[in-house]
């Protein structure tokens, strides 16, 4: 999703502090590398302990511990520039109660854009974890970053939008476009649905 740029709450900042700040920065690198960058979330019952322990309040620490989970969210995004073409996919996979389509890749200078769009009989009663409140991630190849831009649904019918930088071959033939469906924002919640379109 787009972001608002931040914007500095206050002019002031106490520099007797920026060596601590600037070990906290230490540490959070090297709790990436620890955890290989996948740390989970504390268990409550930890959080409790140490908020009493140093003397800070538990949804301050559960949201701190959040943020640390979501970094990902926070890398600096590719917007598309200089549109050049359409290349024609036209591939579609059905699976349970649902149809899944990819028409095109619209392609730019420096990003190509893919939609996702999920159909489904709007007559039928569909189970209560349907694509109604689900997050598709894509998945190309560790050469490649991907992001949804924006995504919605309404009756009958979902899309989402994804920015892939660099953008991808003006003949993308081979190249595997893998969507997974997660319950949660941020990668949570993997539900085990994977679409994967072979172009």
């Amino acid at each position: 999703m787009k972001r608002m740029p931040f914007v500095r709450p206050t002019e002031h900042y106490d520099l007797q502090i920026k060596d601590i700040d600037e070990q906290i920065c230490a540490l959070i690198k090297q709790r990436k590398e620890i955890s290989n960058n996948n740390p989970g979330f504390p268990p409550f019952e930890s959080i409790s302990k140490w908020a009493e322990n140093y003397e800070l309040y538990e949804d301050f620490l559960k949201a701190v511990f959040g943020t640390l989970l979501s970094e990902e969210h926070f890398k600096p995004m590719v917007e598309p520039i200089d549109f050049r073409k359409h290349i024609a996919v036209l591939k579609s996979i059905e699976k349970d109660e649902f149809f899944y389509t990819l028409t095109s890749i619209r392609q730019y200078s420096n990003a190509s854009v893919v939609t996702l769009n999920i159909d489904w009989d709007m007559t039928t009663e569909l189970p209560a974890n349907s694509h109604s409140h689900s997050f598709f991630e894509l998945f190309i190849g560790e050469e490649y970053d991907s992001r949804m831009t924006n995504g919605g649904s309404s009756t009958g019918q979902a899309c989402y939008n994804y920015v892939i930088s660099p953008p991808l071959s003006d003949d993308p033939s081979g190249v595997i476009l893998e969507f997974r469906e997660y319950g949660k924002p941020f990668k949570n919640n993997e539900t085990g649905n994977r679409i994967v379109f072979r172009l």
